[in-house]
């Protein structure tokens, strides 16, 4: 996530040193003219000259100013979805807690059903993973295709089944809150994948098949 922040920062700097650049050349064009204009110039024709110029160094600053702005816009967004994966490695840090002490598992919400605590962490693990795979997505680090191939497989297990068919409503409400367009795209590709492998009547794989004995 560095990495991407110190790109995205050196993008903007680019952006905004441009902007600046090409608004100060234009702003001082007039003074250039007259201090690089010879002696008996013809200041009729430079004006006609100028003139002509300074429609075109209208388009010029408007792009500029443009580019800053969607810069602006962009590292803006960039920012968000920082603090929103911050805010999920939080999240990270005390679910770990509860799965090292099973007596802090009642201090979250609780769950539609209740289940082991065995259960409650391995469902507990699978939202985690989840979790991961959209915020990739959110970040724009994954498409349709590879996040469908993801699910695809993830779908293949009971307990990722379990988990979403218990939890798919709450995502439901978390996405929509969100109003983010990726982020509600994020879930509808999840349930229709989810109601795919389901719907191919492919027997999913229990917990107890995944190790050998």
């Amino acid at each position: 996530m560095a990495a991407l922040s110190g790109k995205v920062t050196r993008r903007h700097l680019i952006w905004s040193l441009t902007g600046i650049v090409v608004l100060s050349i234009i702003a001082s064009t007039p003074f250039l003219l007259r201090a690089v204009a010879p002696d008996g110039q013809n200041w009729g024709e430079l004006s006609d000259i100028s003139q002509t110029y300074g429609s075109l160094s209208v388009l010029f600053s408007g792009a500029a100013l443009l580019g800053v702005i969607v810069s602006l816009v962009y590292q803006a967004r960039q920012s968000a979805l920082e603090r929103a994966e911050a805010q999920r490695a939080v999240h990270r840090e005390l679910l770990t807690m509860a799965f090292e002490d099973p007596e802090l598992i009642p201090c979250w919400a609780p769950w539609p059903q209740p289940v082991t605590a065995t259960r409650w962490k391995q469902l507990s693990y699978i939202n985690l993973i989840y979790n991961s795979w959209y915020t990739d997505y959110r970040l724009g680090r994954s498409n349709d295709k590879a996040a469908r191939e993801k699910l695809a497989y993830h779908f293949r297990g009971q307990l990722a089944r379990i988990y979403w068919e218990m939890h798919a409503d709450e995502w439901r409400e978390v996405t929509r809150a969100e109003g983010s367009r990726r982020a509600v795209r994020y879930f509808q590709l999840t349930t229709e994948v989810y109601a795919q492998a389901v719907a191919d009547r492919r027997p999913a794989v229990p917990a107890s098949a995944y190790l050998r004995p």
